[in-house]
């Protein structure tokens, strides 16, 4: 469990230091043909390692995180890296509708109370609601694909194996990209979009995905939701040293009860299993 948690933190800090780096990596680029060139460096590394997959579950994925990968992308060059963190991450509040539909997941009472005190703290770390620009208003899109993304992952993972949801997945996103770019017939690209492409290929989608499809299930959509709300913390901190963008007291005190809503339903889940094994020895016990 234990593992399970400190492994999304880890996939949950890499997305968050995405932000800042795919911000400047975005100037003067077509975010299309940037999510085209990372998604086919991903897809070509996971044929490699991986094989071809399961095209049948790979390919819906696919389709949903080119999604949300090019409404955040996009919405990221009209935004600040820190405010599209923090908008993104607004997915939490999605994930419980997805997983109650398609998943019959219901949420504790402790885990809407999560919800509440993270929500709270994404209200103060954006200011507010109003003033939203066309770049925010596409990284709520993004948020809500990819809260569909995340409760599909934990569905599919369960049906085969998380390595056969790379390739397809990943091939899915890249051809996406290169359709959406023939409209906007801008193939220019940078050493440092080729640069950023290459390591979010590897760290950020490959190595993210892999772990997120491997754990995630193992402690639910709504906890592993709660346990992503840290990437717009580590995207606010990481935007302050590489970009200079700066946090208030509110947003300050706005990620702290983000990572307390963090803490409270990961302290939940490890009592839930841990109750739920002592109820196991001492019904074992009561057999013999």
């Amino acid at each position: 469990m234990v593992k399970a948690i400190l492994s999304l933190l880890f996939v949950t800090f890499i997305w968050g230091a995405t932000f800042p780096l795919q911000k400047v990596a975005l100037e003067g680029v077509s975010p299309t043909f940037y999510i085209a060139l990372r998604f086919f460096i991903a897809a070509f590394l996971s044929l490699l390692f991986f094989g071809k997959g399961n095209f049948k579950y790979g390919i819906i994925l696919g389709i949903v995180l080119g999604v949300a990968y090019t409404t955040q992308t996009w919405g990221l060059i009209l935004t600040t890296s820190t405010k599209s963190g923090f908008i993104t991450s607004l997915y939490i509040v999605f994930v419980p509708v997805f997983a109650y539909f398609l998943e019959k997941e219901i949420p504790t009472l402790f885990q809407i109370f999560s919800f509440l005190i993270g929500t709270s703290g994404l209200y103060l770390i954006s200011g507010g609601i109003g003033n939203f620009n066309l770049g925010d208003l596409l990284t709520v899109f993004c948020a809500v694909s990819f809260a569909l993304h995340l409760v599909l992952v934990t569905k599919f993972s369960r049906l085969v194996s998380e390595k056969d949801l790379l390739f397809p997945q990943f091939l899915a996103v890249s051809i996406f990209g290169l359709i959406l770019n023939i409209f906007f017939k801008n193939w220019k690209i940078t050493p440092a979009a080729t640069g950023s492409a290459l390591f979010t290929a590897v760290f950020a989608t490959i190595l993210a995905i892999y772990l997120q499809a491997k754990y995630q299930k193992k402690i639910g959509n709504n906890v592993s939701a709660l346990v992503f709300l840290g990437e717009p913390v580590f995207s606010a901190v990481l935007s302050y040293f590489i970009l200079g963008e700066t946090m208030s007291r509110k947003q300050f005190f706005g990620s702290f009860l983000l990572l307390t809503s963090i803490l409270f339903s990961s302290l939940e889940r490890v009592k839930i299993v841990r109750s739920t094994n002592q109820k196991g020895r001492d019904g074992c016990e009561d057999v013999t």
